[in-house]
Parts: structure tokens; sequence; C-alpha cells
């Protein structure tokens, strides 16, 4: 899988030409590579790799990819936002690769509170890391957001993962340049439209491709059931809505997973 940067870059509309890309065969941690450059970035910086040996997903997990099988990359943005300005982001970023893909006619669904979901197995991931920024050129923060696209999958690679995953090894027949752009299109618009309005401007949209709206799900810390209720969607600071027994609640992030109930 190679790419083409002047032609990549020639397909993006204006939001996303700001963006600097680098592309390295491979790499430990696309995002820490990323967050320990963010003293001598300029501006939003792409660094994607063909393979990495040590990708991370969320709460710790490793993210398991081979090369010419998944896409995996991070993208460096700066906000004028303070860091607590970006909660959220990652609801935001979900809605941008969803509505992305929906533009190449894959229908990808959103599961609480970062990943992307098709056919109910689990697609791409997203991590995201945040920095202080110095407030040169209104950079008050940085985010730095990792996302791993799973594309083919094969017996050996669900056996390593353990879960239930998704491919989608027909993207791997598109154009692969056109593939990136379409990504950074909908993501530079995204990153501008968050730093305009916040998640507010996203929460209707994630909403609408909820992968368990209305349905009975629980809500585990550590392997342990915290919550359990039907699933209503999110509000505006990111929190799940659950209809429990005892009346709608909303749920923060942090480490806590949610599974559909058996």
């Amino acid at each position: 899988m190679t790419h083409t940067p002047d032609r990549i870059a020639s397909l993006c509309h204006p939001p996303a030409r700001r963006i600097a890309l680098r592309f390295v065969d491979e790499t430990g941690s696309t995002n820490l590579d990323l967050l320990s450059a963010l003293p001598r970035l300029d501006g939003p910086t792409l660094l994607l790799a063909r393979s990495q040996t040590a990708g991370r997903g969320r709460a710790g997990r490793s993210w398991l990819s081979e090369p010419g099988k998944s896409l995996t990359f991070s993208l460096a943005w700066p906000f004028g936002r303070p860091v607590h300005g970006l909660v959220g982001l990652p609801l935001a970023v979900g809605v941008a690769l969803a509505e992305a893909l929906a533009s190449l006619s894959l229908d990808a669904r959103l599961k609480w509170p970062n990943d992307l979901l098709a056919d109910g197995r689990k697609l791409a991931g997203i991590l995201i890391e945040t920095a202080a920024g110095d407030g040169a050129a209104g950079r008050e923060s940085w985010a730095v957001i990792g996302i791993g696209i799973n594309l083919a999958m094969d017996a050996a690679m669900l056996a390593r993962i353990g879960r239930p995953a998704a491919g989608a090894d027909w993207l791997l027949e598109l154009d692969q340049d056109l593939l990136l752009a379409t990504l950074l299109n909908h993501l530079a618009e995204a990153m501008l439209l968050f730093e305009q309005r916040g998640l507010p401007a996203f929460t209707a949209r994630w909403n609408a491709r909820h992968a368990h709206a209305g349905r009975e799900v629980v809500i585990l810390d550590n392997g342990s059931v915290l919550h359990e209720g039907r699933a209503a969607g999110i509000d505006d600071i990111g929190r799940l809505l659950l209809d429990t027994p005892r009346g709608r609640i909303a749920v923060m992030a942090g480490d806590v997973s949610l599974r559909p109930k058996e």
C-alpha cells in the first residue's frame, strides 16, 4: 500500500491541505511519535505507518495490525481551546470517520465512546491523547488522534485479536490516495467545526449513527457491571444516556466499556 503526498494534497479540500503529510514504513506508535514531535510542529500533521509494532488502543490495550491489511495513522491537530475544552473530541472524530466511510458506501455505526462497527463488529478504533500548547499562533492545546481501520481480516488476525472484528477488504481495491484524502477532508472539516462549536455540533450526527440505539447494554469497569439499561444516545458533553429502572442516568467514558446485553 503506497501513497503519493502530492496527489493526496491535490485531492484534499482547502482545510485538509493545511495538513503536513509524513509516511513511514514502520514505527512503534504513530501517536507516540507525534506526541514527542509536538514542540517542533508548525501545524496539523499526519503520520501514517505501513506497519506499527506497538500500536495502542484505549485503556492500554494493544492495537494489532499487519502491513497492507490495515490503515493506521495519527493526526496532530492544534486547537485554540485548552485541553479541558477538548472533551468529546473522540465522538466528533467518530462522526467524521463514519461519514467519510459512508461517502465511500460503507455503513459504519458508532459504538460509545470511540469505536466504529460494521455488521456489529469492530472495524476501527480511535485513541486521542492531548497536550498543552505553547500559546503561539493561538495553539492552546494539541490533540494527537490515532486511528486504526481494519481492511483485510483473516482467520489468523481474528485469532490474535480474540474479539469480534470486521474488515473492509474492498477498500483495498479503491484508489488509496483518494481513500486517505477522503478521510482527511472529513477530519479537517470536523476539527475546524469542533474548534468553533465543540461537541454539541456533532451530538445529533453521532446519535444518528449510534450502533446500540434503543438496545439493552451493560457498562463494565474491569469486568464488573456498573450499569445496565437501554442506550439512548449521548448528550452534549459526550456522556452515554441510559434508561434504567431507576430513570435516566448519564455515564462518563473514563475506562469503562460497553457491551450489548446477552
